[in-house]
């Protein structure tokens, strides 16, 4: 008991000492009553084939590194009240290259299997793949098509969500801020994003998301620009095979010249692309097929591709992710991941990743 206190202590210490900029919602499974630890760390060594120079040297690189580091609390307080609370420690995970939070909120649970009400900091319950946790990835990255169009992926809002596996349908409603973690609202509208997930058979799984917002323009005497996001999804897994595959198409109406902001990482904004007035179309699909073998070996193969713009042809992006994944245990994993970058015009890009996860 003492030890679990002491822990408990040095995070409440490392929290209060450090640049903080929670983990996704329920991605970690729910808590029992009183104080939970949990966490898991993915490091990771990348290596980067790009080719060689007019001379013949390799311009390939490689590095060692965190994909994510995340460490917190979690459980119920009696009764109806359940907390989350996560940081990512990996500073490699944002842009500012500093350790920040995630995840916190707080939960009512009186009507559980119909209604639960978050309120706080969480992800935003957009597609398959954007609510699948982390720790539970069939490959090291998300799709392209996933990080651009259903960030911001983790925001500060209300959350009301229902449903189970074993009913016909799940589904959640959110009101978000739409300006991204950790980060005040810019203006007075709310993000609406929501999921409806049906169950038609034990082994299929298919649903719909969407989001709309309304976002500043650069000349704040002009009107909001109207973004909306929609998608669809399918799962499917017999025995111990699994394939899913989703569909995201986004269209972006500007009033006038703004700064629209590329997503990456875990849905932190590491860029702006400034576009004029006009109405902008974009969309991207991803196909995944995944088998669990009886030697804890599980092959993967996902396609997916990206179109920045329906107005611009050939610049679509398409990634081809061979993988295999060892599961050590139930807690511990080893991914392997070859990725094919494959664009209009051909570029040396494509990479290796090998991620061991330790979860706890």
């Amino acid at each position: 008991m003492r030890l679990k206190t002491n822990i408990f202590r040095l995070i409440i210490i490392l929290i209060a000492g450090t640049s903080l900029n929670s983990f996704s919602q329920g991605c970690m499974g729910g808590g029992k009553e009183g104080v939970n630890l949990k966490g898991f760390i993915q490091p990771q060594y990348n290596y980067f084939l790009n080719g060689k120079d007019d001379d013949g040297n390799s311009l390939d690189e490689n590095n060692f590194t965190f994909n994510r580091a995340r460490l917190g609390v979690l459980g119920e307080i009696p009764y109806d009240i359940e907390y989350y609370f996560f940081v990512e420690m990996s500073a490699f995970k944002s842009q500012a290259a500093t350790p920040h939070l995630l995840d916190a909120f707080v939960t009512y649970t009186r009507f559980a299997k119909w209604a639960k009400i978050s309120l706080g900091q969480f992800k935003s319950s957009f597609g398959i793949e954007q609510s699948t946790g982390c720790s539970e990835l069939y490959t090291v990255n998300r799709s392209e098509v996933v990080n651009q169009l259903a960030g911001p992926q983790r925001d500060l809002g209300m959350v009301i969500a229902g449903g189970h596996d074993t009913l016909l349908v799940k589904y959640s409603l959110g009101i978000m801020n739409g300006a991204g973690m950790n980060t005040t609202d810019n203006n007075n509208n709310k993000e609406i994003v929501g999921r409806l997930v049906f169950n038609p058979h034990k082994f299929v799984k298919v649903g719909g998301s969407f989001k709309m917002e309304k976002t500043n323009p650069t000349d704040l005497t002009q009107d909001l620009n109207d973004i909306q996001r929609f998608g669809g999804e399918l799962e499917v897994k017999y025995n111990n095979l699994t394939f899913q595959t989703e569909y995201i198409t986004g269209n972006d109406k500007l009033y006038s010249a703004s700064r629209v902001p590329v997503y990456g990482g875990c849905g932190g904004i590491v860029g702006y692309n400034t576009l004029q007035e006009g109405t902008y179309g974009k969309s991207g699909y991803a196909v995944m097929a995944a088998f669990k073998t009886k030697w804890n070996l599980e092959p993967v193969v996902k396609y997916d591709s990206w179109d920045a713009s329906s107005e611009t042809d050939n610049d679509e992006i398409n990634y081809l992710t061979i993988g295999l994944n060892y599961f050590v245990n139930d807690y511990s994993r080893v991914q392997i991941n070859y990725v094919n970058v494959s664009e209009h015009t051909p570029i040396d890009n494509d990479m290796l990743m090998i991620q061991l996860q330790a979860k706890f």
